[in-house]
């Protein structure tokens, strides 16, 4: 895909993210009216038989019931979206405990220049400079548009790498800003909170009273019918609110993977130096240390894992389902094919 094509995907899969999170939110309240606040229309209704066939009736006595779960659960899950979208970079930032980059220091100053120089490569404004104050080596870019996106590296990393190194790292955070990978790494950051939020919340709600029995229905095979039916929907809402953080997180890492080694590529092509970015990551591997300074929720969104872990070296199935970021050592082999690449000549 050209960059057009990797903006215009990224776009959909934010508003496709979005659209699941409020249905995931809808779907929880949907569940706790129905289980705990005996929210459930069909109950009210009953089958008459007269010479014209069925037709339905309300029962008498029954009243009607609002799904005020439902309601609060979708208009909150509609606000937290709008506020990952409006303050999501803030509340990243606001994690990690980063300051703006200072001129006053020489290294502060240099990454100052850095971002400056690889935002004229690739054709975008300058973003803002921050620093996380944690002596491992990380890096990550946050924002909703390039115009108002943000990279943050570590002290550590300052500290670590050499002006080439740091020139391909910045690339690398330049490149996911200029294919809108920070957008929905940011949304998706915020989103994974609101889902723990409020799994937690359902969670502890569900254990003040008992389920309703408004399901359960009457003693006939239809009624029995209903409640297996019944049975099955708790269960299987029961496990989605419990598992919705896990999920949640699992979809982060596995977007992240996916889009690492296009900005890896992207941000070689910026420089002309895959070599570098080489350099870099391998000084970032042998600091296995974890970044303390940021948590789990932003790890996807880092150039390597913040964890400290080496999940991400290894192979099979469990690495690839709980890393963050695809293995170094095939990042870095595929880094070394392009130096090579770029370095052979061209036939005459």
């Amino acid at each position: 895909m050209n960059i057009y094509e990797q903006q215009a995907s990224n776009r959909r899969m934010t508003a496709g993210i979005l659209a699941v999170f409020v249905a995931f939110f809808l779907f929880i309240g949907l569940g706790f009216d129905y289980f705990y606040t005996s929210f459930n229309p069909a109950a009210q209704l009953s089958l008459e038989l007269t010479s014209g066939g069925y037709y339905e009736t309300r029962r008498p006595g029954a009243t009607d019931k609002i799904p005020f779960a439902t309601i609060i659960s979708l208009l909150l899950g509609l606000g937290l979206a709008a506020n990952s979208l409006l303050n999501g970079p803030r509340m990243v930032l606001r994690s990690t405990m980063a300051r703006r980059a200072v001129s006053s220091s020489e290294k502060e100053k240099q990454f100052l220049n850095v971002v400056e120089e690889m935002a004229t490569a690739a054709g975008l404004p300058a973003p803002a400079a921050y620093i996380v104050p944690d002596a491992d080596l990380n890096a990550f870019a946050t924002g909703m548009s390039p115009a108002n996106s943000v990279i943050a590296v570590t002290e550590g990393l300052l500290g670590g790498l050499n002006r080439e190194e740091l020139q391909a790292v910045v690339a690398h955070e330049m490149s996911h800003i200029r294919n809108y990978d920070m957008r929905l790494m940011t949304m998706m950051a915020g989103l994974i909170g609101a889902i723990a939020l409020l799994s937690d919340f359902a969670a502890r709600s569900s254990r003040y009273g008992g389920r309703s029995s408004s399901y359960s229905g009457g003693s006939s095979s239809g009624g029995s019918s209903r409640r297996g039916g019944a049975g099955v929907f708790f269960l299987l809402w029961l496990v989605l609110m419990l598992l919705a953080p896990l999920l949640s997180r699992l979809l982060a890492m596995a977007v992240s993977r996916q889009r690492e080694f296009l900005a890896d590529a992207s941000g070689a092509e910026l420089t002309r130096n895959p070599l570098s970015l080489v350099s870099a990551l391998e000084k970032i591997r042998r600091a296995v240390m974890p970044t303390n300074a940021i948590n789990n929720g932003v790890a996807h969104m880092c150039i390597a894992d913040p964890r400290g872990s080496l999940i991400e070296e290894k192979m099979g199935f469990a690495a690839d389902l709980l890393a963050t970021h695809p293995p170094m050592e095939k990042r870095i082999l595929a880094l070394k094919v392009m130096a090579y690449q770029a370095g052979r000549p061209q036939a005459a």
